[in-house]
């Protein structure tokens, strides 16, 4: 059991290191030319779909049987995918198409379903 738990806590650490990163890109991005801002957002959105991977890989991980919450993987990768299409959305715009922008989910911690006796 220890194993799966720090199994979990890497790719938690992992995710996390990744959007720390990301987040480190935007600033040059703000400062930069429209190429540099392409080049960037594109790398961003390649850091994106690593982070996605790595979520999808931890959803088939096994959960802690004594853990009341858990991290909510799925809503994760829905938030990712709205960031990465605005994102994509900018960097190709399609003329006189109205965009409905979509607010991210948030709150990834979701409780636990109680084990049938």
């Amino acid at each position: 059991m220890a194993h799966h738990s720090s199994r979990n806590i890497l790719w938690h650490r992992a995710i996390a290191v990744l959007l720390a990163v990301s987040a480190l890109t935007i600033e040059p991005v703000l400062a930069g030319d429209g190429a540099t801002e392409h080049a960037q957002l594109a790398a961003l959105i390649r850091q994106l779909d690593m982070i996605d991977r790595l979520a999808e890989h931890s959803v088939s991980l096994p959960r802690q049987g004594d853990s009341r919450y858990h991290f909510d993987y799925a809503r994760l990768r829905e938030d990712i995918e709205r960031v990465r299409q605005g994102i994509r959305d900018y960097l190709s715009p399609q003329r006189a198409q109205p965009r409905d922008p979509v607010d991210l989910l948030g709150g990834y911690r979701q409780e636990s379903e109680e084990a049938d006796p």
